[in-house]
Parts: C-alpha cells; sequence; structure tokens
C-alpha cells in the first residue's frame, strides 16, 4: 500500500516509518498538517497515520476536513490520549482505527492489516486464487500446498494485484506500492519483480499487457 504517516516526533516517525516500510508498504512521512494536506491532494494513499497533536494545529481537524471533501482513505490515529472520551471523538471524527502511545509495531502492523482487509471489502484473510492458498493476514502463501516465501517486496507487489483480481495495472502504479515519493527506481524493477513471482507463483499467475502493464490471471479467485 501507499501510505501517509503524519508526526512530527522524530524518534517515532522513523520508527513508524521502517516498520511500515519493512512490512512492504510505501511510506511518505511529514512532520506538518500544512504537508499532509499537500499531499492528500497530489497523492492517492491506501492509508493514513495521524497524529493529533501536531505544530500547526490538531490532527482532527485534517480528519474532518478529509471526510467533508468525501475522501474515504482509511486513517488510523495515532496519540498518546488515551482518554475513552479521544478515542469516540476520533471515530466520530471519522477515523477507522485508534491506537494509544507507546504502541508496540507489531501490533501496529496488524492494524494496518486487519484496515486493508476491511477496504479491500475481504475480511476474511484467506483466499484462493487457482492452486495458491494465500493468507493475507499472516502474508503467507502456499502452493499445491507447499509453502511459498515471499520478500517483503514481492508481498508489496502481489498483494496490489490481489486487492484487484483481474484489473490491468500500469508500472507506475506498481511502482507506487513499492517506493516512497522522490525515490529512485531501476527501469526494470516491476520487470524483476514479476519475473520473481512469476518463478514462485506460476508462469500463467500473472499476465502481461504489452506496453499497457499487467493483471492477475485471476481464475477461481
Amino acid at each position: 500500500m501507499r501510505v501517509l504517516l503524519v508526526e512530527d516526533t522524530t524518534g517515532l516517525g522513523e520508527a513508524v516509518r521502517d516498520q511500515i516500510s519493512e512490512d512492504g508498504h510505501a511510506v511518505d512521512w511529514v512532520q506538518s498538517l500544512r504537508f499532509a494536506n499537500t499531499s492528500v491532494k497530489t497523492t492517492t494513499y491506501n492509508l493514513i497515520l495521524l497524529d493529533l497533536m501536531l505544530p500547526d494545529g490538531h490532527g482532527f481537524d485534517f480528519l474532518k476536513n478529509l471526510r467533508a471533501t468525501g475522501d474515504a482513505t482509511p486513517v488510523i490515529i495515532l496519540t498518546a490520549r488515551d482518554q475513552v472520551s479521544d478515542r469516540i471523538a476520533g471515530l466520530n471524527a471519522g477515523a477507522d482505527d485508534y491506537l494509544v502511545k507507546p504502541f508496540d509495531l507489531s501490533e501496529l502492523s496488524a492494524r494496518v492489516a486487519a484496515v486493508a482487509r476491511r477496504y479491500r471489502g475481504n475480511p476474511n484473510p484467506l483466499v484462493h486464487i487457482g492452486d495458491l492458498e494465500v493468507d493475507l493476514g499472516d502474508h503467507r502463501i502456499s502452493r499445491n500446498g507447499e509453502p511459498v516465501e515471499l520478500t517483503a517486496r514481492e508481498w508489496a507487489l502481489f498483494e496490489g494485484f490481489l486487492q484487484r483480481p483481474g484489473i490491468l495495472l500500469s508500472r507506475s502504479q506498481l511502482e507506487d506500492r513499492l517506493y516512497e515519493f522522490g525515490a529512485e527506481i531501476e527501469s526494470n524493477t516491476i520487470e524483476v519483480y514479476i519475473s520473481r513471482l512469476r518463478k514462485k507463483l506460476g508462469r500463467d499467475a500473472i499476465v502481461t499487457v504489452r506496453g499497457m502493464g499487467y493483471r492477475l490471471n485471476a481464475y477461481d479467485y
């Protein structure tokens, strides 16, 4: 997924960014509401991780404005405010989840995965595609009963296809899933990852549409 992290505390921001990146997501990290507003206007995100107390305003205002424009991007609030009233206010403002600092980074990863599944319209983490069985919750794949090991980036790319089975995805759409804004990307990076996925998942798992992009061969999905 492409994730926007809005957090002004440097140490925590770095830790969260690194954790979510290791999970295979592309993370854009900003430290103010001004840059957060600019980011959502110029980039499409799959998830926003939002601190509340920021140097130029309150995260609730950002969230309310986001929802007022019809933007339904999932939002997980990250904050030290642990009162029940604060949580209720955050959920009422349009948040999808609420995580109180300090939190375990592995719990954050689990919350991110859970929100992503809900917004894919598939709360059941187990899906089947041909001879593949995919556990979305544990990031596990088996092929004809045998486990298949994917790297974080291979999983992130494959998950992009899973979210839109049978839909053509361009090279730039796939790059957005793997890399944060401004990252240097080799011209053949996507082709390399597609080749690796085919070796592990089967040569027919991903179809090339020459000059346009790739799609998941979503038989029996």
